[in-house]
């Protein structure tokens, strides 16, 4: 048996396709979407990813504003640059990339980003609402997740779903969406004794960890579908997941890294952005 391959390409066009139609009636009534990204690293991958949200957001007609703090910026000129945007009425959606200097912390700063305009669920209240089933914003990877199961048939409805990950960007939130789905989650982690006992037993397993290699067949029930969020970079400067490749033959479904999750969360983001924009 041979996995096959659940690509992100054909569900990012639809949803970027969407988006630019969107942007353009906001556009035409004098609402330009705007999404803006404050980055403090010299990290090479995320500039990369930061230049790649761009160039999309372009492309569906939104704005795209990069505010680079350098890579020494104190927690303060951070928090007073978010706290800044989420007053500016010409601003829509706001990132705060990752990593960040040392000393600062995601969820510290993240809380200075206005929940409307926190298009990436990074601000706590943010994730509080999602668990509480209010309205918000989910990290849009954690939605990537359940919109390509969507995409691609997969059932959740009373399925068992391991999601292997706890971080508030991927792994709770996506434990969320995934109960609101009527998904029966198990949330794992690095930590957890036994890992495979429980994961093998899965339905549906999604590894959102960061560990190249991490999940093996003998963490698959066969026919298993997998959900494959890790982006690892490699020393030739590519990307692997956190699922071994031997998993293909293990696995019913797979999602191919890159390729996989990743162009969906792209899409999501502009998608966000485009949904402040109407509502502010």
């Amino acid at each position: 048996m041979t996995a096959t391959l659940l690509h992100g390409k054909e569900l990012a066009g639809a949803l970027r396709q969407a988006t630019a139609a969107h942007a353009a009636d906001l556009t035409a009534r004098g609402t330009h979407p705007h999404l803006t990204v404050v980055t403090a690293t010299s990290d090479g991958s995320s500039a990369w990813y930061v230049r790649s949200i761009a160039r999309a957001a372009e492309k569906a007609g939104l704005r795209c504003t990069i505010t680079d703090l350098g890579d020494d910026a104190p927690a303060e000129d951070i928090r007073a640059r978010l706290t800044e945007l989420s007053a500016d009425p010409d601003v829509h959606g706001i990132i705060l990339q990752t990593p960040l200097p040392k000393g600062t912390h995601l969820e510290d700063l993240a809380s200075a980003i206005a929940p409307a305009k926190d298009v990436d669920g990074a601000n706590p209240l943010s994730l509080g609402r999602l668990a509480s089933g209010l309205p918000a914003f989910a990290p849009a990877t954690a939605e990537a997740v359940v919109a390509l199961l969507d995409h691609h048939g997969v059932a959740l409805h009373g399925r068992h779903v391991a999601v292997v990950g706890r971080s508030t960007v991927v792994g709770k939130p996506a434990a969320h969406l995934l109960l609101d789905r009527h998904a029966t989650v198990t949330v794992c982690h690095s930590r957890t004794a036994d890992l495979a006992a429980i994961t093998s037993t899965a339905d549906v397993l999604v590894a959102a960890v960061g560990r190249p290699g991490l999940i093996t067949p003998a963490h698959v029930r066969p026919g298993a579908t997998v959900i494959d969020v890790g982006t690892n970079p490699t020393d030739d400067g590519g990307l692997v997941g956190d699922v071994d490749p031997s998993v293909m033959s293990t696995a019913g479904a797979l999602t191919p890294v890159p390729g996989g999750v990743g162009p969906v969360t792209t899409a999501l983001l502009l998608r966000h952005t485009t949904l402040a924009a109407d509502a502010s």
